[in-house]
């Protein structure tokens, strides 16, 4: 049996008090041994000074998420506002503490209007991994084209929040602003943060066929018109995707990359300037990635990513795989992108560019989260506040409408 709601809403408040008032000894007790190992308490100390001086706790809001509960404490400091995300396993332990950017740095859109949509909650699934959704829907009767927001690599919540940005929020209200239903949902790895993939099928295909699905029950949805728009590794598995569903009007890829996965992790490290020692040790990994083979499949981890996985990606070629699909394809690119770049949007116009149902657009000012910015992108430029460019929605909207 999971932790009863009121239980798991306890256990998560004791454990923020007990951060906050910098008890770390008495926290531990509370965490599961993989969360012990990762919030020792100098862990815990520096996350507690960053935060700076307490003004006021709110109620907490609570989420079954399969058999664990997911709870969300809105905290506000002297400086900014968090919402602490805890996930409360059936033992009745933290399995994972997240405290995110408050909505109070994050604002609608100039292109959102709030009340031409309403929203209800969804949940992804049936089975151990079920996943809490959020369904943003036109007013009215419908039925309405949709589309399912499928994340990048990492674990991401429904929102796809980073820092001050929330690039599915905007996604949905603003494609929900132009009459399209848009369907958004917690990755399996942000709500099942124990788990490790043993494939890409795993941490993110099935889930996006999974919510395709469910679109397609809702009443006020036409399932002829359900499109799938997947980010970073999303878009990169999107044809996949695609071929899982079988019933898809389309695919919409944002900053994907075409090229093996490894050799994006290269590329990105080379441009962020780690040191000589990792980038030796980066190369020597790739190495023995590309050398991989079945036998290899009890070999311990590279790169982060279990070899089970590597292994399945190293048959899997996207533009391949997109031009099998039939179906219409956006390919968005920010050229500021260093994540997935201007070599993966010249592979996707290479293999595709013939193509009279495929569209290609690029943009100069704009980052991997399609914000605009200038000079060199980084990973620091996402903690700013900053909203997905309206041409971007607009293009997307082109397409679905």
């Amino acid at each position: 049996m999971a932790q009863p709601a009121g239980d798991a809403a306890a256990t998560a408040r004791k454990a923020l008090d007990l951060l906050l008032s910098e008890k770390y000894t008495e926290l531990a007790p509370l965490f599961t041994p993989d969360m012990q190992k990762a919030y020792p308490a100098e862990a815990l100390a520096k996350l507690r000074v960053s935060f700076g001086a307490l003004k006021q706790v709110g109620a907490p809001a609570v989420q079954p998420a399969g058999v664990n509960t997911i709870v969300v404490i809105p905290v506000q400091f002297e400086a900014r506002n968090f919402n602490f995300r805890f996930i409360v396993n059936k033992d009745g332990l933290v399995s994972g503490m997240f405290p995110l950017v408050g909505d109070a740095a994050w604002q609608h859109p100039s292109y959102s209007k709030p009340d031409s949509f309403h929203e209800r909650d969804l949940t992804v699934g049936e089975d151990q991994w079920k996943l809490p959704a959020t369904l943003t829907l036109p007013n009215g009767n419908g039925p309405f084209p949709a589309v399912v927001l499928v994340h990048g690599s990492g674990a991401n919540d429904r929102d796809n929040t980073k820092g001050g940005t929330k690039v599915f929020r905007d996604l949905a209200e603003g494609l929900a602003s132009r009459g399209i239903a848009v369907l958004r949902y917690e990755k399996r790895t942000q709500i099942y943060r124990s788990i490790k993939p043993a494939n890409v099928d795993e941490e993110t295909v099935m889930d996006a066929a999974r919510a395709a699905a469910l679109l397609r029950t809702q009443k006020e949805i036409d399932g002829k018109r359900v499109y799938v728009l997947g980010h970073g590794l999303g878009g990169y598995v999107a044809p996949r995707i695609a071929e899982e569903d079988g019933k898809l009007a389309g695919i919409i890829l944002l900053g994907a990359n075409a090229r093996p996965i490894e050799d994006v992790v290269l590329d990105q490290a080379q441009y962020l300037g780690v040191s000589a020692k990792d980038l030796e040790g980066i190369r020597a990994a790739v190495k023995r990635v590309k050398a991989l083979d079945a036998a290899d499949s009890d070999a311990p981890p590279l790169l982060g990513m279990p070899v089970t996985y590597l292994l399945d990606l190293k048959t899997y070629d996207p533009v391949a795989a997109a031009k099998a699909q039939t179906i219409p394809i956006l390919v968005l690119q920010g050229d500021r992108d260093f994540e997935a770049n201007s070599k993966d949007f010249a592979l996707w116009k290479a293999g595709l560019g013939a193509r009279k149902d495929v569209t290609f657009q690029s943009y100069p000012a704009l980052n991997h989260l399609f914000i605009a910015g200038e000079g060199k992108s980084s990973e620091a430029e996402y903690r700013k506040p900053g909203h997905v460019a309206p041409e971007v929605v607009d293009e997307i909207a082109k397409l679905v409408k």
